[in-house]
């Protein structure tokens, strides 16, 4: 039997939770509020949980799931949530060119102008002085090894300066799956690390368009 993928088991639980929410909505009187489906959706993870009805690769979001829908109620937003990664994970498990996605999206970036570096060497701590401007820098040996024939056959490093969520809806548009953004892994100064993996197969949740 193949071992299920984190991508998997992530849009498992998403279409799970979604279609519990539907299935109460169609419950007579039910209570349709936010907040109502708040309280739902966070007592149905936490009996998820107990149960351990999904993968153990899932188990720590849910944990925090949990947390915030008890500490924030309806702000944590949670039935916005599944349906967000349901609909961006379902559009990047479908795409086959990742390197290709990955090229395009640097093509749009070029066309915004941003400040993409794709021939210097990141190997160590680095400065880049871009005005201010969004920017983008790929090491070049990952950019050129990394991918072929349209595919990405290793994890590339994209060190990023820009708004996030700018990011993240150029990601989602090229059906990419982006890690968070890490400054502190990053080499670059004022820019957060994130990472592309082949077949957008992230190890954890992905950066999510909000």
């Amino acid at each position: 039997m193949t071992e299920q993928t984190y991508n998997q088991a992530i849009v498992e639980l998403a279409q799970a939770g979604l279609a519990a929410l539907a299935q109460r909505a169609d419950t007579p009187n039910a209570i349709k509020t936010a907040a109502a489906e708040s309280h739902f959706i966070c007592s149905w993870m936490a009996q998820a949980l107990k149960e351990r009805r999904f993968s153990k690769l899932v188990a720590g979001d849910l944990t925090n799931w949990i947390r915030d829908g008890r500490s924030l109620g309806a702000n944590a937003q949670l039935p916005d949530l599944l349906a967000r990664i349901n609909t961006q994970y379902h559009a990047a498990m479908g795409n086959q060119g990742v390197g290709d996605a990955l090229k395009a999206m640097i093509a749009a970036l070029d066309e915004e102008e941003w400040l993409v570096i794709l021939d210097c060497e990141v190997s160590g701590k680095l400065k880049l002085d871009s005005d201010g401007r969004n920017s983008l820098i790929i090491s070049v040996e990952q950019y050129e090894q990394h991918i072929q024939a349209g595919k990405l056959l290793k994890p590339i490093t994209l060190y990023v300066r820009s708004d996030e969520q700018l990011l993240a809806r150029l990601a989602a548009k090229h059906q990419l799956l982006l890690s968070p953004g890490n400054k502190k892994a990053s080499l670059i100064k004022h820019h957060k690390a994130y990472k592309v993996y082949p077949n957008n197969q992230q190890p954890a949740l992905a950066l999510l368009v909000s």
